[in-house]
């Protein structure tokens, strides 16, 4: 929203100079008392109180373009709420625990999907000795929940496993217990979760609609 701000901004702050050094040169022609503030000048001081106001809600909405109808979250900021959520973990089968960590976030504009990549471990007793640790690739759709104004992935889908030191049955059927656990445990972690005050403008609450996918962020229309 800065960037908006700055372009309604900037002419004001032109005219506004002209306004105010008009008065100013008369003045230096002219040998006279102090008088009242002049209506130019006075027009000035308007213009100035106005823009004030008008770039009051530009900051404190970063992100937000309520002439557009859009919210934009950078990629930065995704990542570092949902690196907040992890380490996260979950058993299965009562036989093994599979944890997640480390989660970097991509985002591919082409398919409308977020991605998720994590450091995965597995422990079991079965195992005999450490966790088995490995990484694992997920992409998911998005969804916006209403009921907790979040933005959540949806339906993720395990792409790549890799673990280390394991081949053969025993490294298959573990690379498939660890993309069913990573897909339950992505399941519908959000993203961004908005605050009411958030989508709150004046008398006007907004609604989320289209998410739309960017290289460098998520779009979304506010309605």
């Amino acid at each position: 929203m800065p960037d908006e701000a700055g372009d309604v901004l900037q002419p004001i702050g032109r005219e506004l100079a002209r306004l105010w050094q008009a008065p100013t040169a008369m003045q230096s022609r002219r040998s006279m008392p102090s008088s009242p503030i002049r209506p130019t000048r006075r027009r000035a001081l308007g213009v100035l109180l106005g823009a004030c106001a008008l770039q009051a809600p530009f900051a404190a909405f970063a992100g937000f373009n309520f002439f557009t109808s859009e919210y934009t979250a950078s990629r930065d900021e995704l990542q570092a709420q949902i690196a907040r959520r992890f380490p996260v973990a979950e058993r299965y089968a009562e036989l093994f625990t599979v944890g997640l960590r480390d989660p970097q976030l991509g985002l591919d504009a082409g398919t409308n999907r977020a991605a998720i990549t994590a450091t995965l471990t597995i422990a079991s007793p079965l195992l005999g000795g450490a966790p088995v640790q490995g990484t694992v690739a997920v992409s998911s759709a998005l969804k916006y929940d209403a009921a907790t104004r979040a933005l959540r992935l949806d339906q993720p889908k395990a792409e790549r496993i890799e673990l280390q030191g394991l081949g053969g049955r025993d490294g298959e059927w573990l690379q498939r217990v660890g993309a069913l656990v990573a897909q339950e445990l992505l399941q519908g972690q959000p993203l961004r979760t908005f605050k009411p005050e958030e989508l709150t403008v004046g008398r006007k609450t907004y609604e989320i609609g289209d998410i739309t996918v960017l290289a460098d962020g998520i779009k979304v229309q506010l309605k």
